[in-house]
C-alpha cells in the first residue's frame, strides 16, 4: 500500500517554477556518550565565578587542569614515614604511609586515576570542602540532602557514579560500624541508579579491619559475614546497577605535603627516622642541615612511594578507554590500571572462584590480578552484582542496553503527540531499525543477517490494542541479541592413534 505524504504548498502569488523538498528518509538515531561518570566527595573548593558556586552542583569538567581550576588540589597528607638509612653514603630513603593517620580525601587521586586510565568529560559533585580543623569523612554531607536524587537526577547524560572518599571510612570492631556506613551510602548510590534506569554504581569492596582472608571482605559485602553490615538492596534483581572490584591498588601517585594556604611543601608532616640513631623528627629539619637525606627523602616519595587508593575511578577511566576503542559492547576487561604498582591483597584463582560467582546471594565481584609479564594490575572481571542473572550477568550487556534504551528515547521524543497512526509507526519502526542495523554491522549484535540480531515490532495487534490507541499509548517493542563477553575459554587437547595403514 503506497503512502502519500501531504505537505503545505509555498505561497503561490507569482507564476513560476516552485521547488518544494519532500522528506521520505527516516530520522536516524545517534548513541549518547556511554562513559560519563560523576565523581561525588569533597575538594578543597567549588568555584567557577563565585565562591562556592559548583558546591552541592553537578558540573562538567573535560580534564584533569580544569579540575584543579574549579575545585582545587589534595588536602596535605600527614601520614608519611621515612626510614632512612644515614650508614651509607649517600643516604638512602623508605618512604611508607600510615594508613591510620592519612587524608580521607581521595577526589584529586580519583580524577588524576580516571584521566591517566583514558578517561574523559565527567561530572564533579561536591558535597563539601576539606575539614581543616578535623580531617573526616561525614554520612550526611551524602546522604541528608538527598544527594543521589535530585540533584543528580538533573543530569541525564551520567552513566556512571563513584564515590572515592567513601573508601575512607574509618572501621571500629566495637560498635561493628565503617563497612555499615559505606555499604548504606553504596546502597543510596545504587537506589539512585534504580530511579533513574539509565546509570550504574562502580565501587570498591570495602576493607574490614581485621578480614586478612581476601573472602572475608567479600562476605561483609554480601551480608554473609554475621554482621548484616552489607549492601541494603531488597530485590536481588536491581544488583545489576552496580559492580564491585576488589581489591585496592598500590599507584604511583604522589601524594601531596603542600600547604593550601602558602601553595608551598610543608615537610613538617613527614616523619623521618634515622637508622643511625634511631631518632625521630620531621623533614624540615634536614633542609638545612643534611640536604642529602633531605633530597633522599623527597626523590622517594616523588618516584618510589606506592600510594594506596581506590581501584573504582581507574575502572571507569577504563571503561571510557575501551567504549572508545572497540565500543561500550566490548567487556572493560583484561586490561591493565595505569599507574597501579601492585594490589593491596593478591587473589589467585583458587580465592577468585567463590568471588566471581556466589551460588547463595549473586553478588559477583570483579578481582583485580597480578600476572607475570602481564602487568601488576589486570582487570580480571566482567560481571556485575548480579552474578545469577543470565540477562544482566555482564557489565558490558547492561552499559550497552543503557546506550540503547537512551538513544532511542531520545529519538523518539519528537514523536509526542504526533498521529498514532501507521504512517508514525512505520517511521518510528524504520529509524529504530536503521540505528540497530548499523550496531550490528559494528559488532555488536549477535546473528549472521541483521534480521536475526534485533527485531523491532510497532503497530495496532501487534504491539497495541483499540484501547492503547484510544488512550494515546504508542508502544514499541525491540529486541536485541548482544554479544556477551566470552569469560570461560575451554581448550580441549585428544590423543590421535597413528593411523596403521
Amino acid at each position: 500500500m503506497s503512502t502519500t505524504i501531504q505537505t503545505p504548498l509555498p505561497p503561490l502569488a507569482t507564476p513560476g517554477v516552485y521547488i518544494q523538498e519532500i522528506p521520505t528518509l527516516p530520522s536516524s538515531i545517534v548513541s549518547v556518550p556511554t562513559a560519563v561518570p560523576v565523581f561525588v566527595g569533597y575538594t578543597e573548593f567549588a568555584e567557577e565565578i563565585l565562591p562556592g558556586d559548583l558546591l552541592g552542583v553537578p558540573f562538567q569538567i573535560e580534564n584533569w587542569l580544569e579540575y584543579q581550576q574549579f575545585y582545587g588540589f589534595p588536602w596535605p597528607e600527614t601520614g608519611l614515614q621515612a626510614a632512612v638509612n644515614d650508614t651509607v653514603a649517600p643516604p638512602t630513603a623508605i618512604v611508607t604511609v600510615n594508613e591510620a593517620s592519612r587524608s580521607p580525601y581521595l577526589m584529586y587521586y580519583a580524577v588524576q586515576l580516571y584521566f591517566a586510565n583514558g578517561g574523559g568529560p565527567c561530572y564533579i559533585l561536591s558535597v563539601n570542602y576539606y575539614n581543616a580543623a578535623d580531617a573526616f569523612f561525614n554520612l550526611s554531607d551524602f546522604l541528608t540532602a538527598g544527594i543521589f536524587c535530585p540533584i543528580l537526577a538533573s543530569k541525564t547524560d551520567i552513566t556512571l557514579v563513584v564515590v572515592p572518599d567513601a573508601i575512607s571510612i574509618q572501621h571500629t570492631a566495637t560498635p561493628d560500624t565503617g563497612d555499615k556506613v559505606y555499604y548504606e551510602l553504596m546502597s543510596a548510590a545504587i537506589n539512585h541508579c534504580i530511579t533513574m534506569q539509565n546509570r550504574m554504581v562502580v565501587m570498591d569492596v570495602y576493607p574490614v579491619t581485621g578480614y586478612l582472608i581476601p573472602l572475608q571482605n567479600i562476605q561483609a559485602l554480601r551480608n554473609m559475614d554475621g554482621n548484616t553490615n552489607g549492601l541494603q538492596i531488597q530485590d536481588p534483581a536491581n544488583f545489576k546497577y552496580a559492580a564491585a572490584y576488589y581489591p585496592r591498588i598500590y599507584t604511583s601517585v604522589t601524594p601531596s605535603i603542600t600547604d593550601p594556604t602558602t601553595a608551598q611543601d610543608n615537610d613538617k608532616l613527614v616523619k623521618v627516622t634515622l637508622q643511625s640513631t634511631g631518632a625521630t623528627t620531621t623533614l624540615d629539619t634536614f633542609k638545612s642541615s643534611n640536604l642529602q637525606i633531605y633530597n633522599a627523602v623527597k626523590n622517594y616519595i616523588a618516584n618510589n612511594l606506592e600510594f594506596l587508593l581506590p581501584a573504582a575511578p581507574a575502572i571507569v577511566g577504563v571503561y571510557a578507554a575501551v567504549d572508545n576503542a572497540s565500543g561500550v559492547w566490548t567487556a572493560p576487561a583484561n586490561q591493565g590500571i595505569v599507574m597501579a604498582v601492585d594490589l593491596e591483597q593478591h587473589v589467585n584463582a583458587t580465592d577468585q572462584g567463590p568471588m566471581n560467582v556466589d551460588p547463595q546471594t549473586g553478588m559477583s565481584v570483579n578481582v583485580i590480578r597480578s600476572f607475570p609479564g602481564r602487568g601488576p594490575a589486570i582487570i580480571w572481571g566482567a560481571r556485575t552484582l548480579a552474578g545469577n542473572d543470565n540477562e544482566w550477568r555482564y557489565i558490558s550487556v547492561r552499559r550497552f542496553f543503557f546506550m540503547v534504551e537512551q538513544s532511542i528515547k531520545n529519538a523518539i521524543e519528537p514523536y509526542v503527540f504526533a498521529p498514532n497512526d501507521s504512517n508514525t509507526w512505520t517511521r518510528v519502526k524504520a529509524m529504530i531499525g536503521n540505528y540497530l542495523t548499523g550496531l550490528w554491522k559494528q559488532g555488536a549484535l549477535m546473528g549472521s543477517t541483521a534480521s536475526e540480531s534485533y527485531y523491532v515490532y510497532v503497530g495496532l495487534n501487534e504491539t497495541m490494542t483499540d484501547d492503547d490507541i484510544w488512550n494515546g499509548r504508542m508502544i514499541v517493542q525491540v529486541g536485541m541479541a548482544v554479544v556477551r563477553p566470552a569469560e570461560f575459554i575451554i581448550l580441549q587437547f585428544m590423543q590421535l592413534m597413528q593411523n596403521p595403514s
